[in-house]
């Protein structure tokens, strides 16, 4: 017997500390005028470029983004540090991480009227793991009391649909009965601080969303009408950092590419319409018209990108509660952007009412996820 799946709850834990575009931008003006400076002779003999300041206004026009939330400023804003710092836990501790997913699962939990004894899968759907094992899915799901079992996936940004997909097949063949797909992403840890054409683009936070059979909903909720995800391998973004980098001659160098590194020329060209053809194929094949569609959350890295693909999706410029936007506020939060978004704009919708939800990223990847609304 099949089950139809259904997202029933859905939370967001969001870092107390903001770094604004203004702070940010004092930091890397700071940090570039130190490294000229040591740099003065290599400069002026034209063996070395100088580095060029970032602005405000060059942040907002490229990516829309305004703030960011991390768990960690200080070491951000210090010009002679450049990335957060966190203390070193023992191993008897709970893990950062799974402090993050526990917080965002507990709220998900209890917009859904379910005890984390209810759960019987947990999925840590995420870009940048804490460690390679033990899972921190079983972690999360250990911290929680949840039952079960619980195992990580990282499809990059697209983790949170690819999750999603996931636990609704698990749900569909009923080898799950209600799942949590848990998406803690410390963003501010992979990032680049000292490269000009990327500071400014990620901020941390943690998303979760409860899935379990439509029939078990307590609730208003979102039927899981179907789901689609497609990958295409691309280099141009990527990080190459690894469990192998000791192994390798220049392995403890502090290498630029064991950071987040992308072409972002290339990925704008080849990832619009990718995307874009993925979620018009998606609703063809479900009969859902562009008209049928109420809302659009989208992954949310760059304003620009998601203005085109609203579009093209709609085939018209979309009104902002057609297709809002949250990166303003968070910056790219990796896999859980999209879901902050859903979780934020969702509760309007009447019953009937159709969304979806699609993101995308490195891989190239793309997941896309068709709502229908029950009030």
């Amino acid at each position: 017997m099949s089950h139809t799946p259904a997202i029933t709850g859905t939370g967001v834990f969001t870092p107390e500390q903001i770094i604004t575009n203004a702070e940010l931008v004092a930091t890397f003006n700071a940090w570039a005028d130190l490294q000229n400076e040591r740099n003065a002779d290599a400069i002026a003999a034209g063996r070395m470029e100088p580095i060029q300041h970032s602005s405000e206004e060059f942040i907002v026009k490229a990516s829309g983004i305004e703030r960011r939330h991390v768990m960690d400023k200080s070491g951000i804003l210090d010009p002679e540090v450049m990335h957060p710092l966190f203390r070193q836990r023992d191993d008897d501790e709970s893990s950062l991480m799974a402090e993050m997913g526990v917080d965002a699962a507990r709220k998900a939990l209890a917009q859904a009227g379910r005890q984390p004894e209810d759960i019987d899968l947990v999925i840590c759907a995420a870009s940048n793991m804490e460690r390679a094992y033990p899972a921190m899915a079983v972690e999360i799901q250990d911290l929680l009391g949840a039952g079960g079992f619980a195992f990580d996936m990282n499809v990059a940004c697209s983790s949170a649909t690819f999750g999603i997909q996931a636990a609704a097949d698990m749900i569909r063949s009923g080898s799950a009965r209600a799942a949590l797909v848990v998406n803690p992403e410390i963003c501010s840890g992979h990032l680049e601080w000292r490269d000009r054409d990327c500071h400014f683009i990620f901020g941390d936070v943690a998303t979760a969303t409860v899935i379990e059979r439509h029939q078990d909903a307590n609730g208003p909720h979102f039927e899981i009408l179907s789901t689609r995800c497609a990958t295409q391998f691309s280099n141009n973004i990527r990080n190459n950092n690894g469990f192998l980098r000791r192994s390798r001659p220049d392995g403890m160098k502090d290498r630029r590419d064991m950071q987040f590194m992308q072409n972002g020329r290339k990925v704008f060209k080849e990832v619009l319409p990718l995307v874009s053809r993925h979620i018009a194929d998606h609703m063809q094949a479900e009969g859902v018209a562009a008209n049928d569609l109420k809302r659009l959350w989208l992954h949310q890295a760059n304003k620009s990108m998601n203005d085109f693909i609203g579009r093209k999706v709609l085939g018209r410029i979309p009104t902002p509660e057609e297709q809002p936007n949250i990166l303003q506020d968070y910056a790219n939060t990796s896999s859980a952007g999209s879901i902050i978004c859903f979780s934020r704009y969702s509760d309007d919708l009447q019953e009937g009412d159709l969304g979806l939800i699609c993101s995308f990223g490195a891989g190239y990847s793309v997941g896309s996820v068709l709502l229908r609304r029950h009030t």
